[in-house]
């Protein structure tokens, strides 16, 4: 059994790695079955969030007007990492929003992770739910949801209750696996995209939730094609 990694989660403005950005990074160094440390960090996204990520994580944007931006947190993170395989419920979700901030700055994210989403659909069937806060309402395990440090330490220890049930038999399913998502660096919007989309916004009397400057080139014209749609030259 895998008993010294990293457990990670992290909260973000919704699901799309290509669209969305991390608003918290939580993770649970684990040595020997311990909990040896934890870093846990908001993240300012640059933009205002929706209504529905407020519900469902509690995280405001007053919370985030004054965290790190991810340029100063991912390298932290990955530090914090180190060699460790990374273990979370649904883990490709994390790793891939990680690796894409990584590569944003020209660093190498490529790791093994171990999945407790997986392993709780091979294992226990006959549940109705396998989310992360139905398995531990299952097992007694105390949880935050939808907060970064509470999912990855609620990840890990489910991991270990699973790995106490299932490993004798079924060593195989719980070795660590490449984890594998293809990302391109970002390029930033340029100067025409910018006075092309200020003079929209100016146009149109549209206030705007995000800052112009922080935009990617794909972003900008993705805006300037919705209010193209919506509201015409």
């Amino acid at each position: 059994m895998i008993d010294t990694y990293t457990a990670l989660d992290l909260e973000t403005t919704g699901l799309s790695t290509k669209h969305d950005r991390i608003i918290e990074i939580g993770a649970v160094k684990v040595e020997k079955g311990r909990e040896a440390a934890s870093f846990q960090t908001m993240v300012n996204p640059g933009r205002r969030l929706e209504e529905q990520v407020v519900a469902l994580t509690g995280i405001s944007d007053a919370m985030l007007e004054n965290a790190p931006e991810a340029e100063e947190v991912i390298p932290r993170l990955l530090e914090f990492i180190g060699e460790d395989v990374i273990l979370g419920h649904r883990i490709i979700f994390d790793f891939a929003f990680i690796k894409k901030a990584a590569v944003n700055q020209k660093l190498i994210f490529e790791k093994e992770g171990i999945d407790t989403l997986g392993l709780s659909r091979k294992f226990l069937p006959e549940l109705e739910s396998r989310r992360l806060a139905s398995l531990c309402s299952y097992f007694g395990i105390p949880h935050e949801a939808h907060r970064a440090l509470g999912d990855a330490a609620a990840a890990s220890a489910l991991y270990l209750r699973l790995a106490e049930l299932f490993y004798k038999d079924h060593e195989g399913d719980f070795k660590p696996r490449p984890l594998h998502w293809q990302v391109k660096k970002e390029t930033p919007v340029t100067k025409s995209q910018k006075e092309r989309l200020y003079k929209l916004l100016d146009k149109h009397r549209i206030t705007v939730g995000y800052e112009i400057e922080k935009l990617t080139r794909n972003e900008a014209d993705r805006i300037m094609d919705r209010i193209l749609a919506e509201r015409g030259r």
